[in-house]
């Protein structure tokens, strides 16, 4: 501990920049590590099972969808609380926990490891938040997350690669192939998580620009949550239905390009990566927009955007008019365009433009309930109400709904933030000239 806590005053003295440039990149090691213990089982088919006519693998993935949506319940109070001198072991302890989880998933029968997926998924669904704390509440929130958020894309393609060549290649059983793909992993992410210990807290710059970022406790949430329910509300359901889809891309991926006829192992990461430099690009250069609401109202437009690409690539597929390739690029990247700044900078700026004293964890963690809430619905939904629809025809049915709903939702919440920024400044100036008339008619004597 000591040794830390050395390494960490000597890398306080670095240039702000390079500190930044540590930060995102042990973050995004960290999380992408993660995503080999949470996300490589989809690359299996573990086909030969049915249970009530329903696949083996589409009860693995909902039961780890179901664990993975019950953390985020606990982590709105576990998240909001937590004390930063215990991420690092807090992580390392839950992935532990999820990677033997993965060990007994190798040994025992079906339908058992229905099981041991769940109790994968739910320690799991609390390292976002635990990464994310070492980032919020700075100068350059928007590079560092920007670069962490790179991993929801880069990493999924990236895990599944790594997994379907073990079993492909190496000819790895499938269900002991997501346990040596964690293995494989194990190391970069004690490394990863001993770079993340060494940054430095949030300087007093960064807490004047920012708003300071402290613990919350059930008083403080709940009124977080009063100030700007109709804001979360609509912001809520943007982020299901693209939580809902995005997981079912991620989940049933092989499946989807499958039906397109497309059966390339490399498709996964090289579309993946095409997405992952546009979706970083676009959102690192928000750290150029210093004011906060600018900022925020700029992020809405990104988000409303994706939706609308989204709409639009997939009537042209519909029409012949793109290749399965081009639309999966295009839905994808509208997709990410969306889900990302929700999880990297949406709750960043939103709290930096009203100043408010709270945290990313916890409002994100109220989000992310609702999500999976509605991604395990939906599975469940498609499964016993819709069982012969193939996931191709799902997932082409389900971005209009995003693309519709969405960008409506996105504007009604760009249009209620920035009538709530207005009446806070028109109540501050108020308040401003009653002081200044109270001051008047007490002169100093």
């Amino acid at each position: 501990m000591r040794l830390i806590e050395s390494l960490r005053a000597k890398v306080a003295q670095w240039p702000y920049a390079l500190i930044s440039v540590l930060a995102a990149v042990s973050a995004f090691g960290t999380y992408t590590s993660m995503y080999a213990f949470r996300k490589a089982f989809a690359a299996g088919t573990f086909t030969g099972h049915e249970y009530f006519h329903i696949n083996y693998k589409v009860w693995l993935v909902i039961a780890q969808v179901i664990g993975y949506m019950a953390s985020k319940f606990y982590g709105i109070k576990f998240i909001a609380e937590v004390n930063s001198k215990n991420r690092a072991r807090y992580i390392l302890t839950l992935i532990g926990i999820a990677w033997a989880a993965l060990l007994a998933f190798a040994f025992v029968p079906a339908p058992w490891g229905i099981m041991f997926l769940f109790i994968n998924g739910f320690p799991l669904g609390l390292i976002w938040g635990l990464v994310f704390g070492y980032l919020e509440g700075r100068r350059s929130t928007e590079f560092m997350a920007s670069v962490l958020s790179i991993s929801l894309i880069f990493a999924s393609g990236f895990v599944k690669t790594k997994g379907k060549n073990l079993i492909d290649v190496f000819h790895v059983n499938e269900y002991f192939m997501p346990f040596l793909t964690g293995a494989l992993f194990a190391l970069p992410l004690l490394f990863f998580v001993g770079c993340m210990e060494l940054i430095p807290p949030p300087t007093e710059e960064d807490k004047r620009l920012r708003a300071e970022r402290t613990p919350m406790n059930a008083s403080e949430r709940k009124q977080f949550i009063i100030r700007f329910l109709p804001g979360i509300i609509l912001t809520l359901i943007v982020y299901v239905l693209l939580t809902i889809m995005r997981d079912v891309r991620d989940n049933f991926e092989v499946e989807i390009w499958a039906s397109l006829g497309v059966k390339d192992n490399s498709v996964f990461t090289t579309t993946d990566i095409k997405i992952s430099l546009v979706v970083l690009v676009a959102m690192s250069l928000l750290i150029l927009v210093r004011k906060n609401l600018r900022a925020f109202s700029i992020i809405h437009l990104m988000i409303i955007g994706g939706c609308v690409l989204v709409g639009v690539s997939t009537i042209m597929f519909t029409l012949k008019m793109m290749s399965p390739t081009s639309w999966m690029t295009c839905v994808g990247l509208g997709l990410y365009l969306g889900y990302v700044p929700y999880n990297a900078i949406f709750f960043e700026r939103m709290i930096a433009s009203f100043h408010y004293k709270s945290n990313v964890g916890f409002i994100m963690y109220v989000a992310d309930s609702m999500g999976y809430l509605g991604s395990v619905s939906v599975l469940l939904v498609k499964e016993l109400g819709r069982p012969s629809i193939s996931w191709g025809a799902f997932f082409q049915e389900g971005v209009m709904i995003v693309a519709l709903v969405g960008a409506v939702c996105g504007a009604l919440s760009l249009i209620y933030f920035l009538q709530s920024a207005s009446r806070d400044k028109k109540k501050l100036s108020e308040d401003e000239d009653s002081g200044e008339q109270t001051l008047s008619l007490n002169p100093v004597t």
